[in-house]
């Protein structure tokens, strides 16, 4: 399975960076996560929301702009950029091989 260090999708990443596939997540890593990727107010919306690595893994396009009450440009770089491509990255970390 693939693993990720959150704040490495196409960004620096600090040595202190949490090793763990996106679903064994806490809710402390995905704030982690978004702030080092550069939304640090936006991960507190992740935070008040309690939203770990099982549930972003599972959240919608919709989720993440309306769902967190956050500005609508940052909620749409969240959810394309990062929200999609975790989830996207974990299909296929977990579709068995042929």
């Amino acid at each position: 399975m693939k693993t990720f260090e959150p704040g490495t999708l196409g960004m620096e990443s600090s040595v202190e960076s949490v090793r763990l596939d996106p679903v064994e997540w806490t809710i402390l890593d995905v704030f982690n996560y978004f702030k080092k990727a550069g939304f640090e107010d936006q991960a507190a919306a992740f935070q008040e929301q309690e939203i770990d690595g099982k549930s972003l893994l599972l959240m919608k396009r919709s989720d993440v702009l309306t769902g967190l009450s956050i500005k609508l440009g940052p909620a749409l770089k969240i959810y394309e950029f990062h929200v999609k491509t975790l989830q996207m990255s974990h299909l296929k970390g977990s579709s068995p091989e042929c």
